[in-house]
């Protein structure tokens, strides 16, 4: 018993591949640019907050160079007058807080409503007015503040600072707002991206289903299934690729088919014929004799039955020619030369023309060599035989024309198919071939992109032309 093959593990359909990666590009560009965004708008808040500062300390800084009371107009007598004034004077955010300091009065506050009373915890206080730099973070109950001191200098001990606050867990709380948004949003963007891609993937893989479905239902038998093109995009492409491959499958089967029939059906007569006289032969010499000669003669119509139809099937292959440019006088030349051997008939140049054509010089040949052997079958000895080509309007042409019975007009569509055959015309000797030498001449002239032309009246001799376009 046969062990079974390892079972092959099912793939992931395609369909949710697709869908899978886009929703992952997707997911990713929505999260980087939420990452992006919240970091933009914790820099503008750090930005604006630093900006406010500096400001407060650019105005401070202004008035203390200046010395001057703006509304007054008199000199300040101290630092402590200086920063009060000021002070009170300043309007800030909600988020800000804003004190003055000196060693004699202490912190000076504003009389409003503040986020944090810096004055009141020296804890906090403190180490900002002893701070080495004039700016940093203080972490305090109300949460973290950025600070700016400014520090005010005057005659001898004479000095204070100007200490500004800004609380900055609010605006950093509506960052954090804007970017949970955001990532709702990008959410809500992959969701429907999913169900989008899920449709879009199923849209564009549906020919591809279609041609997995017919490639499933094609069998020998039945090769007439072709996928329904629509569009111009490379999944139409693919479906037109896939109809072409079933295009060469039909043909292909259907060129194997009609060898077996016709291979078959044309055999069957000499195998009979072969057993018939192999079963009768007698003892006598002279019958065994004659019933061998019978027997090579039908063997050897069924190795030219065999080897006309095996040429036939390759006519249909892209390499049964090899186009190469053939000089047409040279060619003819040549032409008449080996047909004059065929049969003692009158062989007649009647013709040649002149120029250089692309084509299979041994196909041609043998074109125009069975069209003389068939005119040679259908004349008697001594029979003028024309032979002979031209070359205008496009057209390379080759013919063999004789002065024969000629061709029935019921008949001339008949003789070019495969075992199509003629009347013999009454001619002496005629022995009826296969029928398959004008089928042979057709299909060469056809792989050359040309065709057979027949002229003839019954009684006057036939005229076959292979014409082949330059």
């Amino acid at each position: 018993m046969t062990e079974p093959g390892p079972r092959r593990a099912r793939a992931v359909p395609a369909r949710v591949r697709i869908m899978g990666w886009l929703l992952l590009l997707v997911a990713v560009v929505s999260l980087a640019t939420t990452l992006v965004t919240h970091n933009l708008l914790l820099r503008e808040v750090d930005r604006d907050v630093n900006a406010a500062l500096e400001q407060e300390a650019a105005e401070l800084s202004q008035v203390l160079v200046e010395g001057v009371d703006r509304v007054t107009g008199q000199p300040f007598a101290d630092v402590r007058e200086a920063l009060s004034a000021h002070l009170q004077r300043q309007y800030v955010d909600d988020d800000e807080v804003i004190l003055a300091w000196t060693p004699t009065a202490g912190p000076i506050l504003q009389d409003r409503e503040e986020p944090f009373r810096l004055g009141e915890h020296p804890d906090v206080l403190d180490p900002i007015l002893a701070a080495p730099t004039t700016s940093g973070a203080a972490a305090t109950p109300a949460g973290e503040m950025r600070w700016i001191r400014v520090d005010a200098v005057g005659a001898a001990d004479d000095r204070g600072a100007l200490v500004v606050g800004y609380f900055v867990d609010r605006d950093r709380a509506e960052v954090a707002t804007t970017v949970r948004t955001l990532l709702l949003v990008g959410l809500l963007g992959v969701v429907l991206a999913g169900a989008a891609a899920w449709f879009v993937a199923g849209q564009i893989l549906n020919p591809v289903r279609l041609v997995r479905r017919a490639a499933a239902e094609i069998t020998e038998h039945d090769l007439t299934r072709r996928i329904p093109v629509e569009g111009r995009d490379d999944i139409a492409a693919l479906a037109e690729q896939f109809n072409a491959m079933l295009d060469r499958l039909e043909h292909a089967f259907a060129t194997q088919r009609r060898f077996l029939d016709d291979a078959g059906h044309e055999l069957r007569t000499p195998i009979t014929i072969v057993s018939g006289h192999l079963e009768l032969m007698g003892d006598d010499p002279a019958e065994r004799a004659e019933a061998v000669r019978l027997c090579a003669d039908e063997l050897d119509r069924m190795n030219r039955i065999v080897g006309d139809l095996l040429l036939l099937a390759k006519a249909e292959q892209p390499d049964f020619i090899t186009p190469a440019p053939a000089d047409v006088a040279e060619l003819t030349s040549d032409l008449y030369a080996k047909v004059r051997a065929i049969g003692d008939r009158h062989w007649r140049l009647e013709a040649i023309g002149e120029g250089e054509v692309r084509l299979d010089e041994q196909r041609v040949t043998q074109a125009v060599v069975q069209l003389a052997q068939n005119a040679v079958q259908h004349t008697e000895a001594g029979s003028e035989v024309l032979i002979g080509s031209a070359v205008r309007d496009g057209v390379a042409s080759f013919w063999v024309a004789d002065r024969g019975p000629g061709v029935r007009p019921e008949d001339a569509g008949a003789i070019f198919e495969r075992f199509g055959r003629g009347s013999t015309g009454g001619a002496a000797g005629h022995r009826a071939g296969a029928g398959l030498g004008l089928a042979i001449v057709r299909a060469i002239a056809e792989a050359h992109h040309g065709l057979v032309r027949l002229t003839s009246t019954p009684g006057a001799g036939a005229r076959f032309a292979i014409e082949i376009p330059t």
